[in-house]
């Protein structure tokens, strides 16, 4: 038996045999050319034809994995549009007379070593995204078919990497777990991964192994623990065995909590509900059995796209998920953008620190007629159902003034159309510190709070959440900013309106009795989380 050791970026566990996914990276040969032109004509078509393959992989990626993970597809294409990345491989052209092919791969290359070099690991990941867009214009240029899964049989893929189009394209029936040598928990396919559901380890230490040398064995995959066992033995065999049976287990005993309340076993209720980027995701929230939702993140329907939806786009897919909530709340979160999440018809200039920049609120308060198109659609959608609109990134009083000024703006409109219109609850996110301390003022303005902790965490620590450099100090259970909850869910209450935490802590756990102690009404959780989240509220 041999063991090998990774990192889990998507929890389970398998047996099966090893298929080797890849091989030797293709390099195209290095060839000068007489007619730029008709190379540039090459070029632009292989583009055009890569673009396209991507806009049909984000519809498929919509079905099995949900908009807001299919956007990796769309970000795929903006980089293929990138003026940079383009005009380098032209110019390799024009100036240098190559190939179209080597052209690319010569600018696939220095621009994906600029990514690695950065510092900050999420940034780090995206030079496999660089890689994976110029192999995909190669194989365009070449007629080169991209690798597939052969057989039948579902094995565990190994490989070198998995570009996401890889990934997506796989038979999930016929895959057993995912494990790589490279990688990272940032990745875009680490995030697929989780989303299908596969377990996966990625940064797997397989020394001088070749990975050929694997080829058809068995093996047992620990996607919990870490581990690789290539030909197990008995005492392996029992051990994942054991853990298999365990996870299935806890699958069937979450299953059977559908339909239950979330009600501690001293009678607090506590509403649990689910966060979601567009009406593709509803699917799992009913699935799941969520009370509602607690995070629609609308910005999803901004991206991507070379102009701002229109309000009836826009009132369409708030309908959707209004009406198949069927009663249920669904809180919008109106635009959230800048920072990591741009859109190019915006004219947002690069910022030094985008995540304390130019977004979100700050943005939509002085594009007021974009504000105003959103909130119209909202207004619209309340008609039919619960709703309730969030809005990110607040810092003081005055800003909740303008908006509600803004708000009745656009009801009174509304109404002089003879437009129908709900009653929707307003609210704000706490996710800056400065609203944590104000929380007693704001919560005079507001029907409800709902704590943002991812922000709240790198705010109040001065931690980049995505920097993996700065694991060991990023402590999102810190005592400061439990005490910020604390300090706004008190508030809240003091002044007669509810709270609830919408970020990813609200499904950690290891915190759920300190919110039910302290006093949180509502939780809001990936759809798949929605389940273990009420046993642990059950156990209380």
């Amino acid at each position: 038996m041999r063991e090998f050791s990774g990192n889990v970026v998507s929890n389970g566990a398998v047996f099966g045999k090893i298929a080797v996914f890849g091989g030797d990276e293709y390099v195209p040969e290095e060839k000068e050319v007489e007619d730029t032109d008709k190379e540039l004509a090459r070029l632009n078509a292989a583009l055009d034809e890569a673009k396209s393959e991507l806009e049909g992989l984000y519809e498929e990626a919509i079905d099995k994995v949900g908009e807001e993970n299919a956007l990796i597809f769309d970000i795929h294409k903006m980089m293929l549009e990138d003026l940079d990345y383009t005009e380098n491989i032209q110019n390799l052209i024009n100036e240098d007379r190559l190939c179209a092919e080597y052209a690319v791969f010569e600018t696939g290359k220095v621009f994906s070593k600029t990514f690695a070099d950065m510092d900050d690991d999420y940034m780090k990941a995206r030079s496999v995204d660089v890689l994976d867009i110029s192999n995909r214009v190669i194989r365009k240029l070449t007629g080169k078919a991209e690798a597939t899964l052969e057989g039948d049989e579902a094995v565990i893929i190994l490989a070198e990497d998995l570009t996401p189009g890889e990934t997506i394209n796989m038979d999930k029936s016929k895959v057993l777990a995912f494990v790589t040598r490279k990688g990272s928990s940032s990745s875009h396919t680490a995030i697929l991964a989780r989303s299908l559901g596969i377990p996966a380890l990625v940064k797997v230490d397989f020394g001088s192994v070749a990975l050929t040398e694997l080829e058809g064995r068995e093996a047992a995959v620990d996607a919990v623990n870490g581990k690789l066992y290539i030909e197990p033995d008995f005492k392996a065999k029992e051990a994942i065995d054991k853990l298999i049976k365990e996870l299935n287990l806890e699958n069937v005993l979450l299953s059977e909590l559908k339909g239950k309340e979330n009600v501690t076993r001293d009678g607090r209720k506590i509403e649990i509900f689910a966060n979601i980027g567009s009406e593709n995701d509803v699917d799992r929230v009913i699935e799941n059995d969520a009370g509602g939702i607690g995070l629609f993140r609308s910005e999803f329907l901004y991206l991507g796209r070379s102009e701002a939806p229109s309000e009836e786009e826009q009132f369409a897919s708030y309908k959707e998920v209004v009406e198949r909530l069927d009663g249920k709340k669904v809180i919008i979160r109106t635009l959230d953008i800048g920072a990591d999440k741009k859109a190019s018809y915006l004219g947002l200039s690069e910022e030094d620190n985008p995540a304390l920049g130019y977004r979100a609120i700050r943005i939509c308060l002085n594009k007021k007629d974009l504000f105003k198109t959103q909130l119209r659609a909202i207004f619209r959608a309340s008609a039919l159902g619960n709703v309730g609109i969030m809005f990110p990134m607040i810092t003081s009083v005055e800003e909740v003034k303008r908006i509600k000024i803004i708000v009745d703006e656009v009801k009174e409109e509304l109404i002089a159309q003879g437009v129908t219109i709900g009653n929707p609850e307003l609210g704000i996110m706490i996710e800056t510190p400065a609203a944590a301390l104000i929380s007693d003022e704001l919560a005079k303005e507001v029907d409800f709070f709902s704590v943002g902790t991812n922000d709240l965490t790198q705010y109040t620590l001065a931690i980049d959440r995505q920097n993996e450099n700065l694991a060991e100090f990023y402590n999102p259970h810190h005592k400061a900013i439990l005490m910020l909850i604390k300090m706004a869910c008190d508030n809240a209450h003091k002044n007669g309106i509810w709270v609830g935490i919408c970020g990813e802590l609200a499904g950690d756990t290891a915190l759920t009795r300190t919110f039910v102690d302290m006093g949180i009404d509502e939780l809001s959780v990936s759809p798949t989380k929605v389940l273990s989240l009420r046993k642990a509220v059950r156990n209380i």
